[in-house]
């Protein structure tokens, strides 16, 4: 298992880069790496925690649209600033609530839990496989030569993002397209994932202080997945308190 020093230097060198932060200054993330996962099926745990979030959700949609939700209205907004169309290539947020109504997919408890957690926050919030990671995440504008890996009728298929499209990478190629929209196939969580990361997204109106309760709720959520778990976490934004010099 990775010491807690291993999780912090990996965060540490997570980057945003500056052309980002120039399309939506009001951009923040929340990283959180964690290790000694006892990953697995979804349980009971799980389950409950996404029948909160599917009640939640109908909650919402009954009181406005799911485009009016602001957080969501902020996303379709920086999806069109980058050049995608936000009703053809939806935010992970966006994707979820509207799925919210017929239920929610239940796939592994770490999935389940992050999902959950993002409807109920009302935040993006993406996981990945850390022990497939290649270096450190870096959200950038891509050049469109980067690699990404998908699952295509059975078979892997490697893509590329347009030119300027806001993409996470590591050194081996895109780890989410679209900022947070699509994740790759080789960093995805599985039932025996033991180490992962999860990125938590926020533009305005969400406040930092909504931002950083939807981390520690998850915080305390993974804490519940084994008896070792260890947990680091960082926050990235344009200011220099943000940590991302």
């Amino acid at each position: 298992m990775p010491e807690q020093t291993a999780l912090n230097t990996f965060l540490d060198a997570a980057r945003v880069n500056d052309d980002v932060f120039a399309l939506r200054p009001d951009y923040r993330a929340v990283l959180v790496a964690v290790d000694g996962l006892e990953s697995g099926p979804s349980d009971e745990a799980s389950e409950a925690l996404l029948l909160a979030a599917e009640e939640a959700a109908r909650s919402t949609l009954q009181q406005q649209a799911v485009e009016e939700v602001p957080h969501i209205a902020a996303w379709r907004q920086a999806y069109r600033a980058f050049g995608a169309k936000p009703q053809r290539t939806r935010n992970s947020l966006e994707a979820l609530m509207r799925r919210a109504a017929s239920g929610l997919p239940r796939v592994n408890r770490l999935t389940d839990l992050y999902n959950a957690i993002s409807i109920l926050h009302v935040v993006p919030l993406g996981g990945e496989d850390l022990a497939h990671y290649v270096g450190a995440p870096r959200l950038i504008r891509a050049t469109g030569s980067e690699p990404f890996e998908i699952m295509s009728e059975g078979a892997s298929v490697t893509e590329y993002p347009d030119a300027g499209e806001v993409v996470w990478t590591d050194a081996g190629g895109v780890t989410c397209r679209r900022w947070n929209w699509r994740q790759a196939r080789r960093t995805q969580l599985t039932d025996t994932t033991t180490s992962a990361l999860f990125i938590l997204d926020a533009l305005e109106p969400l406040d930092d202080d909504a931002l950083l309760a939807a981390a520690r709720e998850l915080e305390r959520e993974l804490t519940r997945l084994g008896s070792n778990v260890q947990v680091a976490q960082r926050r990235l934004g344009a200011n220099a308190l943000s940590g991302n010099a």
